[in-house]
Parts: C-alpha cells; structure tokens; sequence
C-alpha cells in the first residue's frame, strides 16, 4: 500500500503500512452540477407524479430535512424544491422547513445556515422538539403496539416532503427513507419504542439477526419504522446518495418506499466491498467531520469496520468526537459491564443511545479497539476501548499483539464503507 490519507475531525493523518489493502468504494465521478442533476431528477420521479402535479396554490407545505450530524447535500436541493414549488404557486410563506433531529440536541444558527445554504433567512425553520408534547399529534397506533407521535407542523401540513441521503444503517439496514420521518420528526416515546424492535422477544433473548447493516426485507426495525412513517402519509421523497467526500452521486425522488428503495440498491453496488477473508488489523477512519462528530456517530465506522475482521482481532478508530458522546445519557449506560445484565437493563427501559452503547461495548469485547478521539482515558476505558494519542501512538500499541505479517485493511470512509467477507456471505 502506498501512503493513505485518513480524515480525523477537521485534520488528516497520513497513513503507510505495507501490504496492506485498502478498502474504498469504486464510486464515479460526483455530479459536477448538483442543482442540475437534482432538477432532472425532480422532473422524473420514481411512482409518484412532479411535485407541481401534487400541491396546489394556498397549500401548506413541509419540508423534513436532516440535522447537521447526517449531512444530505441539502445547501444544494433544498433551493430546487423550494423553487418547483414557487412554481406551482406555493409561497414562500406557506413553506416550512423541519429540521428531522430525532432525539438529537437543537441546531445553532450557524448549523441552519449550512442546511438551509441561500434559502436561510427567506423561509421558515424549525428544530424538531421530540419531548414537547405541544408540539406532537398522536396518529395512532401500529400493528405491534407502538404510539406514532408525529410533530404537530408536519402532522398539519397539507403537503409533507420528506429528504434525507441513503447510507447503511447498522440495525435499520440504511438510513434515509422512513427514517427521516420516524425517528427524525417522532416523539422520543415512538423513537424508542419503534427501535427496541431490534431485538428478540424476551423469551428468546438477543438481537433479531435481520436487524442488521444492508438488510431491510424481514429487518424488524425497518418494519417498524415503514409502518410508522406511513402513518404520515408524505407526499414526496427526495434522497441523495453521497460520494465519500460528501458529494452528491445521484438524487432519488418520488414515492418514498420506492423511491428510497432504488437509493438502497445503489448504496450496496457502491459501499459493500467484498474481502476474500478476515483481516487481523483493520485501521478505520469515520471520514472525518460531521461523520465523527461524536461517538454515537462514529459508532457507524466502528460497526462496519469490524466486519472485516476475525474474533479477537484489532481495529484501530480515528473518530475525533469533538461533540463528545452526542447524548448526555449514552455513557451512563456503561455502568453496564456484564453483557447479558446490559441487555436485561434495556429491556426494561430502552433508550435508543443505550442500544448504541451496548452494540459498542459488545464489539469492544469482541475485538481490541484502540481510539484516536478527543476524549479522555476515563472515558475511553469506561467504554471497553484503549486510548491513543495519534495514530502512530495506536499503530505501536496495536503491533505488540498482532501475528507476525498480519493481514491487514485500511478504510478511510469507514462511515460509509461495509466491508463483506465472502466466506460469511
């Protein structure tokens, strides 16, 4: 392998290891007019009609767009849509923009300035607020139980248009799709309650095995959520899929399962890189900022990046989670050091940020991970992980316990690429 550079935050690291390879997703060339590709793709949508066939004069419109944490190219599309409907007659002031933060914290005004890009200051927007209840409609209940709250804006709206990007989900299968609209505009109540379905009826314990990064037929999760969102009933879809660099590859809209399922289907050609057997060293960066904005976030890289390894091997994280955790209750569940007592804690009180902790710890005494981050060796050890200072420090420390010629995998974009290793597929 020749010298990779490996994101970190805001900085690069340089990275040299020989014989090793390094894992990166064949994607073409990003769209060198993102505007334009966007409006091609607006006048074609997949199973539903244009959105000036759809909405009519004097309606109230909502747009659901993602937080800063999942960057979509939303700078780029928003304007487009915001336009295609000035053009059938929807004012300014009947547009809103919801900004689908799940159970995330708010926004700063320097963070809407880069979602919303020139439309800043021209139409409205708002932070979802998950925990007040003036602020959520109930709609009912699905199948197997669970309350759909829905923010009161896109609840009321005469029109919803949903947008997001498709990325791999580590138990949803992707991202984008449904989940911009259940968990991003839910109540904290249905985020939990649609997420718990990660695992197994008490009486058979453990996490559903289709509960799982690139599966979404039989993925209990996925279920879950489709029947929530629609619930909803949106009226259009607009996913991106981005390159590595966060650019934009190609735009899917129209209805949105079926449109969100084409988004899927390229996701996989592009991001599933096969190995011919499991590594003994994986070096992983998140791909820097907003990927490895906090922990929550870089859990994504850690979840892939271990796929390419053995039990027991090593995978050395570069997450510099200069937002810390992301929640201020996700470490309290480290109090948890006993897998199965871990499980049974949330089983009785599920927290989605718990679910993320548990996965974490699971995988940190499954593998040794030494991280690259802002925090402290307090946290870092509290978590199950060893602490490095720089990747060179993590590269020694990782070289005492590997076998003699380990075979070994970079992934610089680890919050985007799956590593699939053919003997387990």
């Amino acid at each position: 392998m020749d010298q990779t550079t490996l994101r970190y935050g805001t900085e690069t690291f340089a990275c040299r290891l020989p014989g090793a390879r390094v894992l990166s997703a064949a994607v073409p060339a990003a769209a060198a007019n993102p505007e334009g590709l966007t409006a091609t793709d607006l006048d074609a949508p997949i199973d539903a009609p244009p959105l000036e066939k759809i909405v009519r004069p004097g309606e109230k419109v909502v747009i659901v767009t993602s937080d800063i944490t999942r960057y979509t190219g939303s700078e780029h599309y928003l304007p487009i849509v915001v336009e295609r409907l000035n053009g059938a007659g929807i004012a300014d002031a009947d547009i809103e923009i919801v900004i689908a933060l799940g159970i995330h914290r708010k926004q700063t005004e320097a963070e809407h300035r880069k979602i919303l890009g020139p439309l800043f200051g021209r139409i409205a927007v708002f932070d979802h607020e998950c925990d007040n209840p003036a602020e959520l409609v109930l709609l009912g209940e699905t199948a197997g139980g669970i309350p759909v709250w829905i923010n009161r804006r896109v609840a009321e709206a005469d029109r919803v248009i949903v947008t997001g990007t498709v990325g791999f989900h580590y138990f949803a299968g992707y991202g984008g799709g449904r989940k911009g609209l259940v968990p991003g505009v839910a109540s904290r109540q249905t985020c939990m309650a649609s997420h718990f379905a990660v695992f197994h009826p008490p009486e058979i314990g453990g996490k559903h095995p289709l509960a799982t990064t690139g599966v979404i037929e039989g993925n209990p999760v996925h279920e879950a959520l489709l029947e929530a969102a629609r619930m909803v009933k949106p009226d259009f879809l607009l996913n991106t899929v981005l390159s590595p660099e966060k650019e934009i590859l190609a735009v899917f809209c129209g209805d949105m399962e079926k449109a969100h399922e084409a988004g899927c289907d390229l996701t996989s050609r592009l991001y599933a890189v096969e190995l011919e057997e499991p590594a003994d060293l994986a070096v992983v960066s998140c791909g820097g900022h907003p990927k490895d904005i906090n922990v929550i976030q870089s859990h994504k890289a850690l979840h892939y990046g271990v796929q390419a390894l053995r039990p027991g091997g090593t995978i050395v994280l570069l997450a510099a989670c200069p937002d810390g955790f992301g929640n201020r209750t996700f470490f309290d569940w480290f109090r948890h050091r006993d897998l199965d007592a871990f499980e049974a804690a949330l089983r009785k009180g599920y927290e989605i940020n718990g679910q993320t902790a548990h996965a974490t710890l699971s995988k940190a005494r499954t593998f040794r991970v030494i991280l690259v981050s802002e925090l402290g060796e307090v946290e870092t050890t509290g978590m199950g992980m060893e602490k490095a200072a720089d990747l060179d420090e993590a590269l020694r420390m990782a070289s005492a316990a590997l076998p003699e010629n380990p075979r070994t995998v970079v992934i610089p974009d680890g919050g985007t690429v799956l590593p699939v290793i053919k003997s387990r597929g």
